[in-house]
């Protein structure tokens, strides 16, 4: 009995040391194992330590960098998202608001604003193109005609069939040019505008010193389409309200727009930017909030700036049209605007030239001038103001913005620049500079361009504007974007005739999958590398607004391009490759390579997550 008693005993000892053995080799290889698992850095400091789509451990950007000869490895592939995310736009995705429970304000157009999703929320996978998506047709060709299996959307066809918006034709949606208030075509209204403001050989360029203009609620951007023949490049803006397909439609047409609200906070755009804001039949309630909407287009118009507004308010004579149109023209008196012309269906306002109207109103009118520490070009996630922004006393010294006629606007170095501390010899400089750095792209990429390939283009860091004033002889239009530390040049891109916005390239962008024929990231990586985001967050966002057979142009450091380069064929930017050295030049801060890749147009049968 004893005998078998010790034997029991021994047997019951191997089996702990067994189990303590197992259990020791599982944690020896959890530490080991984990050391070589690819690690994906991400945006934003709470995480739970792995990335919950690609895998691995989450480390520390630098910490990639420095362990790289170790840990080559990257994912093989990023996952699919499902086919009903094909039109996603992570911080404008209404779903996003009902699932956190946020609980905008409807009145104030909060919805449409941006909310973007925490780090646990976001679809860290590749969107996919619809189904039967094909290469998107040539500009010029591109602005009466799309694919319809792009943008498989035909409501607005049939909501908007007697108004000429757009007519679905078999494969293809066309537009005839059509608009609430210009049936007849956006063509005539455009001489209609510059006939009714007696300017010089009815063109409402007046000799090119009308260039920016502001289209708000601009349906599929056909105003702003028809505006380019006449030398005049629109900023068109619309929220993805009920027509929530329509800046889809325009920028797949090759227009420049992008999403937009006037909701509670400022547009992205700095003071003084716009020569021109139009209205046709916007459906927007311009005395809200003691005015606060009107208050918002006056901050954005230069001195002597027009609002071309085209709405039954300006002509119906029914009471409820009779009050509105009242109380808009009492509150625009008191802004001190003069109705220019009204004539028809369309009223135009005009801005005074100077604060001379502002300083001789009765104390207490309203709205009142903005203090003194309001800065106007301070746009991004800052709440508009009921109140005037005055001129500066040099705008108001001169009666107006100083800027030379379009197309001399380009070259010439603008007023504002003494604003952000850069001489007209630097500024000259840079352009000088960026030529030759476009020149050199286009060199690298000759093999496999060709004429008119390229339309939307993006600069993601754009400064002075140096890269889209390279393109002057090219037919392409460029989101010009300022990073958000650096907005305050953004009002020299607009002095120049072009157009951009602010933003934070840590969140994603306000538009559509698949919007880009080429973007531009100069020392982009590097910038959010300094605020903790995550390298492969932008790169996923970039492919998200990149149309298939679309380029990316990468300037940075080496370190971050070869950290880059590693990803492209997950990222199915393989179609093409080069990279090369630049040469060093007065921009130069350190080394820099430059990566250009192509994105493939995905074949069928890829799985989706």
């Amino acid at each position: 009995m004893k005998q078998k008693s010790e034997k029991l005993y021994t047997a019951k000892q191997i089996t702990s040391a067994l189990i303590a053995f197992i259990f020791l080799l599982g944690l020896l290889c959890l530490y080991y194992g984990s050391s070589f698992v690819p690690a994906l850095s991400r945006s934003d400091g709470e995480h739970d330590g792995t990335d919950p789509v690609l895998g691995g451990n989450i480390r520390d950007f630098d910490d990639l960098f420095e362990d790289q000869e170790h840990n080559p490895e990257v994912p093989k592939s990023i996952p699919i998202c499902d086919i009903k995310h094909s039109e996603l736009i992570p911080c404008l995705d209404r779903n996003l608001i009902y699932q956190l429970k946020l609980k905008p304000n409807l009145t104030l157009m909060e919805h449409y604003e941006r909310h973007c999703p925490p780090s646990e929320r976001r679809f860290n996978c590749l969107i996919p193109p619809p189904i039967g998506y094909k290469i998107p047709i040539r500009w010029p060709e591109s602005r009466d005609e799309v694919w319809k299996a792009n943008i498989p959307h035909t409501h607005l066809a049939q909501e908007k069939s007697d108004q000429n918006w757009m007519v679905v034709n078999g494969e293809k949606i066309n537009f005839p040019g059509g608009g609430t208030h210009f049936h007849d075509g956006a063509n005539k209204y455009i001489v209609s505008l510059a006939r009714m403001l007696k300017f010089p050989n009815d063109k409402l360029h007046n000799g090119g010193n009308i260039r920016n203009v502001l289209d708000v609620g601009c349906g599929v951007a056909s105003f702003g389409a028809y505006l380019l023949s006449h030398s005049i490049i629109a900023m068109s803006i619309a929220p993805n309200d009920v027509h929530e397909n329509q800046i889809q439609f325009a920028l797949e047409r090759g227009i420049p727009s992008t999403l937009g609200v006037l909701g509670t906070k400022r547009l992205p755009y700095p003071s003084r930017s716009f020569e021109l804001a139009h209205c046709s039949r916007c459906r927007i309630d311009w005395l809200q909030r003691d005015g606060i909407l009107l208050l918002e287009l006056d901050r954005l118009l230069r001195p002597g700036g027009y609002f071309a507004y085209s709405s039954p308010e300006a002509y119906a004579l029914d009471p409820e049209n009779r009050r509105i149109w009242n109380a808009m023209h009492d509150l625009l008196r008191r802004m001190c605007w003069r109705v220019a012309v009204k004539k028809d269906q369309t009223v135009i306002w005009q801005k005074p030239l100077g604060n001379g109207c502002y300083l001789k109103r009765d104390p207490g009118t309203q709205p009142p001038l903005c203090s003194t520490g309001d800065d106007p070009d301070a746009t991004w996630n800052v709440h508009m103001k009921a109140c005037i922004a005055p001129y500066s006393a040099k705008m108001h010294k001169e009666r107006g913005s100083g800027l030379v006629p379009w197309p001399k606007r380009l070259t010439a170095a603008p007023p504002r620049l003494e604003d952000i501390g850069v001489s007209p010899e630097q500024f000259h400089e840079d352009t000088n500079i960026w030529q030759f750095r476009v020149n050199e792209y286009w060199k690298q990429m000759k093999s496999v361009v060709r004429k008119n390939y390229f339309r939307n283009v993006m600069d993601m860091n754009s400064n002075l504007g140096g890269f889209g004033a390279a393109l002057k002889d090219t037919d392409v239009w460029v989101m010009n974007v300022a990073p958000v530390n650096m907005s305050a040049r953004l009002k020299i891109i607009y002095d120049r005739g072009l157009i951009g916005t602010v933003h934070d390239w840590c969140e994603a962008f306000s538009t559509y999958p698949r919007t880009y024929d080429l973007l531009h990231a100069w020392g982009v990586f590097s910038e959010i590398q300094e605020h903790g985001c995550g390298v492969e967050d932008l790169l996923i966002e970039m492919d998200r607004i990149l149309r298939p057979d679309g380029f990316v142009i990468i300037r940075d450091k080496p370190l971050i391009i070869n950290y880059i380069r590693k990803f492209v064929t997950a990222l199915k930017w393989d179609r093409w490759l080069s990279e090369v050295e630049p040469r060093s030049d007065a921009l130069t801060l350190s080394e820099e390579r430059v990566l250009i890749a192509r994105k493939k147009l995905w074949s069928e049968g890829i799985s989706a997550m």
